[in-house]
Formats: structure tokens, sequence, C-alpha cells
């Protein structure tokens, strides 16, 4: 990495990890996007809504970005908007990750509540429309809606270029549905370099995206709840299968990376990784798999990892743990094995 001068700088290239191979040859491979500034993918979207805004003249100087956030999108639009002297307000919840929360203020965002204190439900509808409201009552503001911004995709056509710089080929991309814009973006470049994987998409049991009746859910950053619009940003004419995990079997697969392999990753991202691990033999031999991770596990010690907070909501599950940690070890790549079992290391 060259010297930088901006954190938008230290944006991309983030690693692929090796996460299970079957007998047959077919690999799951994890793209770290907590190793991007803020911890998360989003931040790549931030920066592009940004740059398009400023193209179209739609922020000018000492201008005011307002956004709809359950965290990830509002920690990327603090980075770009104190790096360029922009006012940003997040139109937020309770039900939002309380580091995230501290994050954005120390950056200096504002931060505006629709529920009261102690009201944790998601609120994705009410955030929506009191961000939109306070953007037209301003004559220097700017709603980024990131559920509707073309800009969103494009932020992650990188992506799709790191895949391909890495691997040969991605022949199953699958991940998580929130915006739409990791998994769409990604597979929207593919396409435009050759490469066509079946793209599934994963969101929990009560988001509405892919159909079904609706219900409330606790994974933070990702599917769509009732009564909230599905966006633009979702393109259909890319998926070609749209799956639900539950809370249990995400945030079981979390912990499980967790004690498995020391591999701390977000609850949503551990609804696709139980979704990739649940079915890599269905796959055909040799396929690469791989699965946007969009943030790191740390931001959810007191949800996700908190033993307290899972039971208290039901959702601890350690039976399912249990399974993933045993599909991890089962297909654990060749040169990763767990010491205590006697196995073979990394060499060095």
């Amino acid at each position: 990495m060259p010297l930088v001068t901006r954190v938008t700088d230290l944006i991309g290239r983030t690693p692929l990890f090796e996460l299970a191979t079957t007998a047959t040859g077919t690999r799951l491979l994890l793209k770290l996007e907590q190793f991007n500034p803020t911890g998360a993918a989003k931040i790549r979207m931030a920066r592009e809504m940004v740059d398009d805004a400023e193209d179209r003249g739609l922020l000018k100087d000492g201008g005011h970005i307002i956004e709809s956030t359950s965290g990830n999108t509002g920690l990327g639009l603090a980075v770009v908007a104190a790096e360029r002297g922009y006012r940003f307000t997040a139109v937020v919840d309770h039900h939002a990750s309380k580091d995230k929360l501290r994050a954005m203020q120390a950056m200096g965002a504002e931060l505006v509540f629709v529920a009261d204190e102690g009201d944790d439900s998601l609120a994705t509808s009410a955030r929506e429309d009191h961000a939109e409201a306070m953007a037209a009552a301003s004559s220097n503001a700017y709603f980024t809606e990131q559920h509707n911004n073309d800009a969103n995709a494009r932020g992650y056509y990188a992506v799709a270029e790191e895949l391909l710089d890495d691997v040969d080929t991605v022949d199953i991309l699958l991940s998580a549905v929130g915006t739409g814009g990791s998994l769409f973006g990604t597979a929207t470049r593919l396409h435009q370099l050759g490469c066509y994987p079946r793209v599934i998409g994963v969101e929990p049991v009560g988001s509405i995206a892919f159909g079904g009746s609706g219900g409330p859910y606790w994974q933070s950053g990702t599917g769509t709840p009732p009564g909230a619009t599905i966006g633009t940003a979702v393109d259909y004419s890319l998926l070609d299968e749209g799956v639900k995990v539950s809370d249990r079997a995400a945030f079981a697969t979390a912990r499980a990376l967790a004690r498995e392999l020391g591999l701390m990753i977000g609850g949503s991202a551990g609804g696709s990784v139980h979704a990739a691990l649940t079915r890599l033999e269905e796959f055909p031999p040799g396929s690469t798999v791989v699965t946007i991770v969009c943030d790191g596990g740390e931001k959810y010690l007191d949800t996700v990892f908190d033993d307290e907070w899972m039971a208290v909501r039901d959702l601890l599950d350690s039976e399912t743990e249990r399974e993933v940690r045993e599909i991890l070890t089962r297909y654990a790549p060749a040169d990763r094995r767990h010491p205590s079992r006697g196995a073979m290391v990394r060499a060095r």
C-alpha cells in the first residue's frame, strides 16, 4: 500500500478467505469487507453516492448530507463528509448497533432518532420518510436515498474487479440482500467483465424482498421489513434464487466461526455463510463460491456475541452452532486444521 493522505484512499483490495473446500473441489471464499475503513463494505457505495451527487451538482461546498441508516452506510458517509467538509445527519432507530451510532457521532455526524429510547424495533420506513422530509425542508441538503440510488450498485463494481484479480472465475455469488447494492452491483460488473455466476440472494426470515409473509427480525442492515419499500437497487433480473435464513441460524453461524476460527463476522454475513455452507455439496464439483462478508463481528459484541442478549430474545442455538463447527471441520482446507485435533497447520 503506498502512502495515502485520506481515509477513503484505503478503501478496497480486501482479502479473500478460503473458508471451506469439499472433496469434489468446490470451495467457499469469503470477501472480507471488514478490512475497509469503518469495517464494512458500505463505505464503497457511500463514497460513490457522494461522488455522483457532486458530479450532478446536487452537493455543493458546505452542503448537508442526510441518510436513513442502520449504521454501516452512515459510518461511510460520516467519513466522506468529514473529509470533504459536509454536514451529515444520520436518521436512525435503536435497532442499530450502539457502537455504530457512537462511531458516527465520533466523526461529527448528527443523529436523529425516529423511535423512543427503549424501543429497539426496526423502523426502516419511518427512518426513510423522515430523512426525505428533512432534505425537502432544506435548500442545501441532499438525501442520498441509498435504496433507490444508482450509485449504490456502482460503488461495488470494484468488488467484482478485485475478485477476478484473485480468482479465475466466480461460479456462484451468494450474499445478503439489504439495499441490494453489494450483491447486484458486484454481479452487474462481473457480467460486464464476461463472468456470469449463479446469483443467490439471502435475506432474514421476516424480510419480504423474496416474497412470503413479513415479520420482525434481528439481523441488522439487511432485508426489507414489512411496510418498507423494496428499492431499485434490488435487481431481480440478475437474481437466480432467493433464500431466507433465520436469525437463530445466522447468529449461530457467526458465533461458530468466531469460536472455531477466530473469525468475527456480522450477523447478516452469518446468514449468507450458513446458506452457503449447508449446501456446498449441492453445487457443481469444482465450483468457486463467493460470499461477500459485508462487515465484521466486532460491532455486535453487545448483541450477537452476548449470551444474555441472545437468551432474552430466544436466539441462542447451540445445536446449530455445533453443526456449523462440524461442517467447518469436515470441509477445512488442507492447510488449515485445528492444532488441538493433532492436525497439520499452515507451513511457515
